[in-house]
């Protein structure tokens, strides 16, 4: 459920009382931890966080217009949810947090990098915390871009792995 707010002020606001509280409250723990190149701002309809065109003026490859997003917080129909670009798509980070998150005896429903969450005391706040304080903006633009490289396998950018798998399904016809 996207805001159309162009605030965060704005979209705190519309939320039910119980959602503000307990949006504002994973707010503060990601305001205290975030290395202060990041910006907060309203992006995709949610709370962005994010590195601002003037300190990588590329934006996001998907749609250059928009900064770099590190983490959004989102109040969505059936529950709220952090994105944690922190911990996507690096390895040693996202096991760093789900080993952190287990030991705190809590339940993580977690996809790819968004933790969804019904009440505020289903958050492990403080594995939250950690997980963005460990990543400064530097750190998180040096990953972003390395993922974005060709893979060292493929001179093709992966198109032959594509290949291979689509020629696997046509044989099967």
């Amino acid at each position: 459920m996207q805001s159309k707010a162009t605030s965060v002020a704005e979209y705190l606001s519309e939320l039910p009382n119980e959602r503000r509280a307990s949006i504002e409250q994973v707010r503060a723990v990601i305001l205290k931890n975030l290395d202060p190149v990041f910006e907060e701002g309203m992006q995709y309809g949610m709370i962005g966080y994010y590195v601002p065109h003037r300190i990588y003026p590329q934006g996001y490859h998907c749609d250059p217009t928009q900064p770099l997003p590190f983490v959004c917080l989102a109040s969505q129909k059936n529950y709220m949810s952090i994105y944690l670009g922190c911990v996507y798509g690096l390895e040693e980070g996202e096991r760093w947090f789900r080993e952190a998150w287990a030991k705190t005896g809590k339940r993580l429903d977690m996809g790819k990098c968004c933790v969804r969450f019904r009440k505020l005391e289903d958050l492990a706040l403080d594995v939250v915390g950690e997980s963005i304080r460990r990543m400064p903006a530097r750190r998180f633009i040096e990953f972003y871009e390395s993922a974005l490289k060709p893979s060292p396998k493929s001179s093709d950018g992966g198109a032959s792995k594509t290949k291979r798998k689509s020629t696997k399904t046509n044989r099967k016809k």
